[in-house]
């Protein structure tokens, strides 16, 4: 199997045609020129020792350099054999509120930002286990589902922000039905619902969703970001300076506070444990511990192609072929050109 790293070099390989175009050209006009100057026969004579061939030679032998040094920019691999790995692990979502309420700052720099933060944490702790992210606020949708490219998880992630859900509000029940959903329950994988949340939930039955859940063998843990006192929720301008508050339609200053005893519930009835969310502890890092230590069943195999670079050999035929270009005379070998049948009765006298 062979693959090329990079390429989009080989469009330089156009250039081979077009400078071979180019070649013709100049040899034409050449012989115009000749003719034009004086007597061809004689212009022949006077020129007998320069090599049309070797002049042809030369320009193959440049074009074949530059075909060869394309392609080695273009580094090609050859994949020398299958690598077969299994894969086990458990299957765990993660359902993040980005709900307004999220950019409350009681826990710095935002509740927000925090979860982002515990959520890279943890990507780059799993080992073989699949993660998928669920956005949440009045609706849920899928940022990125099961997956064990964590490379590709941490960029899904960086674009998330408050904006991301359209729909107002925080629908902790929405979530949970979405991850559900997302489940292969064919596979007979640990499953498991992190749900990281304010726990303001405005919309839906969360505790029916979570029931649900339980039922299929899912386990729920949840993680509360912020203070049971409330915090208000900061408006910055375009400037990046903080203009004002979030206020409700009667003016007032809206208060964000955490509703850890629905967050308790919903982890009691998921068969998981609920973790209150601070500045210093990693509370996702207490849920990975206790991940770790479920059972982790095989999922699948996973093949992988061993790839072996090959860009050096076309890059040493380019190097041989433009030393030669570079030392190849255009004179005629005079011993070979005496043996040469078609220089007989060639010869002009003058």
């Amino acid at each position: 199997m062979i693959r090329f790293v990079h390429p989009e070099y080989l469009y330089l390989l156009a250039l081979v045609p077009v400078l071979g175009l180019f070649f013709f050209f100049v040899v034409r006009m050449r012989k115009k020129a000749i003719g034009r100057f004086g007597n061809p026969a004689i212009l022949e004579r006077l020129s007998e020792s320069a090599s049309r061939r070797k002049r042809l030679w030369r320009s193959v032998l440049f074009l074949l350099a530059l075909a060869s040094l394309v392609v080695g920019l273009a580094n090609p691999q050859i994949g020398t054999r299958l690598e077969e790995v299994k894969q086990e692990g458990v299957d765990l979502f993660l359902a993040l509120d980005v709900s307004l309420s999220m950019k409350a700052e009681d826990i710095k720099p935002s509740r927000l930002e925090k979860a982002k933060f515990e959520i890279r944490n943890l990507i780059a702790k799993l080992g073989g286990d699949r993660v998928g992210l669920i956005v949440f606020a009045g609706d849920a949708y899928t940022q990125f589902p099961l997956t064990t490219d964590y490379s590709a998880a941490n960029l899904f992630l960086d674009v998330v922000d408050v904006d991301v859900v359209p729909v107002p509000g925080t629908n902790i029940g929405a979530a949970i039905g979405r991850a559900v959903d997302s489940f292969d329950f064919k596979e007979q994988t640990t499953k498991v619902i992190v749900i990281i949340t304010d726990g303001e939930s405005t919309e839906g039955d969360a505790f029916d969703a979570a029931e649900e859940a339980a039922k299929k063998g899912t386990l729920l843990y949840t993680i509360g970001l912020g203070s049971p006192t409330g915090s208000p929720i900061p408006v910055y301008g375009s400037s990046g300076q903080q203009v004002d508050f979030k206020r409700d339609r009667m003016g007032n200053v809206v208060v964000s506070k955490l509703d850890e005893v629905s967050l308790e519930k919903i982890a009691a009835v998921g068969g998981g444990k609920y973790f209150r969310g601070t500045n210093a502890q990693d509370e996702l890092d207490e849920i990975y511990k206790a991940i770790n230590t479920l059972q982790k069943k095989e999922f699948g195999v996973k093949q992988f192609t061993d790839y072996e670079d090959r860009f050096q050999f076309f890059l040493a035929a380019a190097l041989v072929l433009l030393v030669l270009e570079v030392i190849l005379s255009e004179k005629k070998i005079r011993w070979l050109a005496q043996w040469n049948p078609l220089r007989r009765g060639q010869e002009v006298r003058v």
